[in-house]
This record gives C-alpha cells, sequence and structure tokens, in this order.
C-alpha cells in the first residue's frame, strides 16, 4: 500500500457527517483506507459499513449483534492506534471530547466536525495541538471557508470574521407561530442535510453562536471581532475581512461533503465529488440580512457563554443538548429550549481556567440541573391537569 493513501478513523460513522465521510471515501476509490469505524446504536448500518469497507478496528455504543473481522476497540484506543493517520470527530456532544485530545495525543491529524469539542475545552485542545504540533482541520462548512480564506495569509492575521447563518426553518416567525412548530418541522432545514441535534440548534440559532466560540478558537480571534450575519441562499459560507479593508469569501454549492473532502484531503483539491457547478446568473441575487438577536435567545446564550468562559460553554452544551433531546421527545415546546438553558446558566457555579475533568464535571451538573427541572415541570403539569 502506497505512503500517498491516508489511513482514516471515523468517529460517529453512522451519523449524517459519518456517513457523507464515507461517501466522499467511496467516491475517492484508492485515496483512502478505512483502518476504524465508530458508530452509535444504529448496529444495522454500521454493520454495513464494516462490510463495505473492511475496517481493521470497530466501536458501537451498544452491544454488536453481528460477527466480523475487524476489532471491537474503545473509541480512544482506537484513535491512537499505530495504523491511523487521520481521525474524523463526527459525533455529536461531550462523547467527541475526549476522544479529540487522545488523538491530538497520539500525535493525529483531527478532521473535526464536533462543535463541542472547541466549546468545551477550546483551550485544553488548542494547546494540546499545539504541543503534539498536530493539524487541527475544520469540518464545518463555515470553518472550513475561513480555513480556506486564510490559506496564503501567514503573515496577515483576520481583522473580522464573518459567519454566514440560513436563519434556519423559521427565521421571521413570531413568537405565536414558534410556540406552535413541531419537532418534524424543526428537523426540515431548508438547505443543509445534517443530524437532529444539529439542526434543531439550527433552528434556534444556537448552532451559530456555537461556532462563534469555535471560530475564535480555531483562529485565535477576539470574539468582539466575529460578526454574524443572516444568508438564506447558504452559498457564501463564510468571509475573513483584512486590515486594508479587502474581504474574501468562501462560496459554493450547499453540500456538506465539500468541506469534509477538503479537510480530509488537504492539501489536495479534488474533482471527485462532481457536485453541481456554482451558476452565478441562475442564482441572481445573494442576500445578507442583520441577525434579530431578540429572536433566538439560545444565540445569545451561546456568545454570552463564550465570552464568560471557564466552564460556562461546558454547562451550555450540556443543557442545550438536555432541551433539544426533550423537545425532540415532544417533553417540551421549542420555545422552552432557551428558558430551561438560561436557567441552567444561572445557577452554573463557574470555574475559571478549568482541568478536563472540571469541565466533564460542570457538564454533569448542568445535565442534572436540567434534568431535575424537567421533572418538576412534568409533576407540576400532571397536578395541574
Amino acid at each position: 500500500m502506497g505512503s500517498s493513501i491516508k489511513r482514516i478513523a471515523i468517529l460517529g460513522s453512522t451519523g449524517s457527517i459519518g456517513w457523507q465521510t464515507l461517501d466522499v471515501i467511496r467516491a475517492s476509490a484508492g485515496r483512502f483506507k478505512v483502518i476504524g469505524l465508530a458508530g452509535g446504536n444504529n448496529l444495522r448500518l454500521l454493520q454495513e459499513q464494516i462490510e463495505e469497507f473492511q475496517p481493521v478496528l470497530f466501536y458501537s455504543s451498544v452491544e454488536p449483534d453481528f460477527a466480523c473481522g475487524a476489532k471491537f476497540m474503545p473509541m480512544e484506543e482506537m484513535v491512537g492506534h499505530p495504523e491511523v493517520d487521520t481521525v474524523v470527530i463526527a459525533t455529536s456532544g461531550r462523547a467527541g471530547l475526549k476522544p479529540a485530545l487522545a488523538a491530538l495525543q497520539a500525535g493525529k491529524t483531527v478532521a473535526l466536525a464536533n462543535k463541542e469539542v472547541l466549546v468545551m475545552a477550546g483551550g485544553i485542545v488548542m494547546q494540546e495541538a499545539k504541543r503534539h504540533q498536530c493539524q487541527i482541520l475544520p469540518v464545518d462548512s463555515e470553518h472550513s471557508a475561513i480555513w480556506q480564506c486564510l490559506q496564503g495569509e501567514r503573515v496577515n492575521k483576520p481583522r473580522r470574521i464573518i459567519l454566514t447563518a440560513s436563519g434556519g426553518p423559521f427565521y421571521g416567525y413570531s413568537r405565536s407561530q414558534l410556540s406552535r412548530v413541531t419537532a418534524e418541522q424543526a428537523l426540515h432545514h431548508p438547505t443543509w442535510k445534517m443530524g437532529q441535534k444539529v439542526t434543531i440548534d439550527s433552528a434556534t440559532l444556537m448552532n451559530k453562536g456555537l461556532e462563534v466560540v469555535e471560530a475564535h478558537w480555531l483562529f485565535d480571534v477576539p470574539f468582539e471581532n466575529i460578526e454574524i450575519v443572516v444568508h438564506p441562499q447558504s452559498i457564501v459560507h463564510s468571509m475573513v475581512e483584512f486590515a486594508d479593508g479587502s474581504v474574501k469569501a468562501q462560496l459554493s454549492f450547499p453540500d456538506m461533503r465539500l468541506p469534509i473532502q477538503y479537510a480530509i484531503c488537504y492539501p489536495e483539491r479534488l474533482p471527485d465529488l462532481q457536485l453541481p457547478p456554482l451558476n452565478l446568473s441562475e442564482l441572481r441575487t445573494l442576500n445578507f440580512e442583520p441577525v434579530c438577536y431578540d429572536d433566538f435567545p439560545c444565540l445569545k446564550l451561546a456568545l454570552d457563554a463564550g465570552g464568560r468562559g471557564g466552564t460556562y460553554p461546558a454547562a451550555l452544551c450540556a443543557a442545550d443538548e438536555v432541551a433539544v433531546n426533550s423537545f425532540l421527545s415532544g417533553e417540551i415546546g421549542f420555545l422552552d429550549i432557551a428558558p430551561l438553558i438560561e436557567e441552567t446558566l444561572e445557577k452554573h457555579q463557574c470555574i475559571s481556567n478549568p482541568s478536563l475533568d472540571e469541565i466533564l464535571e460542570a457538564d454533569a451538573r448542568a445535565r442534572e440541573y436540567a434534568g431535575q427541572r424537567l421533572h418538576h415541570r412534568a409533576e407540576n403539569e400532571l397536578e395541574k391537569g
């Protein structure tokens, strides 16, 4: 096997980013070797992936009910395996944090699609990347766009980063309309195909707040120099402004496979995906609008937690995960998501410059508190009913 072949482990292979990563690999025949696959509880899909890509290692969050030639191995061990060159962190939530750190400590390149890794522990993660001289390659379309705009600009730090947001499925809705939206409606994003958690976060714009925190750590840019604009067409994926006023933008057809391919194939650009060309004459118009922050309290909560730092971002991520899962299960309404997160953050006792253990403890405490509030809410509704 030639040295040019990249050997990859994919954590979260049965999720949206995971299967799209495998789609990229499938289209790039001979360029990659899948060494490890780690999936959740979708054992049928994981089995199909193992049969097709023949990894040496695999992991599932529930006990597998199938036999295969791959060796079962926990994620934190899998990412450090000597046959692995690049680790794709495509899990969601806190599950990606320890494996990401383990990959960096093992000297691996990390293609990062998990927002919570940097939001929860950005300082620790970036420090480990620097210490072990490892690359963190962003997979999110917005951060990939910024990264691409910064190519060739080694001596020119960005003056301003402009993150674009589609606005999600409910942009422009009144509060009365939002009080009636369902999880099914929220999961129909107008332009992107994503997992359930990130799709709901996109509807509340929590997602964009988390991306601001990510951009702060990835590109070493102060929070006050990161701006958000609503761009419904999702063609301009983000922009960078330099000291002379010049602005670079990265545009493309909205397909997550493109930033995935750029990350795992870097520094090459490959034609393998054969995506539709961007026809600007057909688009005719690209719109940009200011964000109505008052309409999206989750965005304000994320920006506030990111600015406060310490363990606030970890508490934010934990409360958001609890709230989103409760919305998806029908326990709470769409407009109940932000108040639950806000109340959890108000009760949070922040630790500045936390250790990894303190970050994980903050996550656990926030989950516990948010869960208790949901339980009390359910009890009160039973008493009223």
